[in-house]
């Protein structure tokens, strides 16, 4: 059987659209036998994943994408190879779910000032497993008929300068990667093109990153085309980072990101997995 990882990707427990177990069956359908569920800023799905795994004969890596704030930009560090019960980590998702909570009332607050009312009653009410994100309010709006598509709802409303964002004070890379570390597991910087930084303020990101603990870097996700991965992985060997591959799979409806539909790895990285 041909190896394929999947090392990004989310669950009802956070923003995603399939249970940890649905999730799962659907990467060993598609050939996935390495999979890290990596919900946003929670472990709950965990354990369900785990049950589903072992059934299929899939391998299951314990993983979690952390906000957090590097200077006035919000990066997202993924952790593989997790302790899920630490307790480092686990202060670092108490405080997050603890942010997002405030985020949650606070948008909420401006969609009323909008003249649209109802939304905290909705995600209250809906089947929020996990952390609150702005997904579950841009369910709001396609439903109440706000606007037509979720992402109408972040280029109106929820996305970053519009009318309902909030801004968030995320707890620091440098706390949220050391969690990581203390958890046995590898932090990884996840989709670092996504952030829009400029070829210096990357390389400073990166330096930080690495002086934090860091130790690995995605180069493969998402929909980045080759010469993206090639600038990447240039990236990654400048820093000493390991490369890691990941879909950030959150949708069956998302027709262009698919579990384990990824380019391999470039051969120059260091494989991230052969850290653990």
């Amino acid at each position: 059987m041909t190896t394929l990882y999947d090392l990004h990707c989310h669950s009802t427990n956070s923003d995603g659209d399939l249970s940890p177990s649905e999730l799962v069956e659907r990467a060993a359908e598609n050939g996935v036998t390495n999979l890290a569920l990596t919900d946003h800023d929670t472990t709950d799905g965990l354990v369900e994943a785990k049950i589903c795994a072992d059934e299929l004969n899939l391998t299951l890596i314990n993983g979690i994408e952390i906000s957090s704030q590097w200077e006035k930009q919000c990066l997202h560090i993924v952790g593989l190879n997790i302790d899920p019960q630490n307790d480092a980590l686990q202060n670092v998702i108490l405080e997050a779910k603890k942010m997002r909570q405030e985020r949650a009332e606070k948008i909420a607050f401006k969609l009323e000032k909008k003249g649209i009312a109802g939304a905290m009653d909705f995600v209250k009410n809906s089947p929020v497993e996990g952390m609150i994100t702005r997904s579950h309010f841009a369910n709001f709006l396609v439903s109440h008929f706000h606007v037509s598509t979720l992402q109408e709802s972040f280029d109106r409303y929820l996305g970053d300068g519009k009318s309902a964002f909030v801004s968030t004070t995320w707890t620091s890379l440098e706390v949220n990667v050391q969690a990581i570390r203390a958890a046995g597991g590898v932090p990884v910087v996840a989709h670092p093109l996504r952030y829009g930084l400029t070829a210096t303020r990357m390389r400073k990101m990166l330096g930080a990153f690495k002086n934090a603990g860091g130790l690995g870097m995605e180069i493969v996700t998402g929909r980045y085309n080759p010469d993206e991965m090639r600038i990447l992985a240039n990236y990654a060997n400048q820093f000493e980072l390991a490369g890691s591959i990941g879909s950030d799979f959150h949708s069956p409806k998302n027709k262009w990101i698919e579990l384990g539909r990824l380019a391999p790895l470039p051969d120059s990285v260091t494989p991230v997995w052969e850290l653990w």
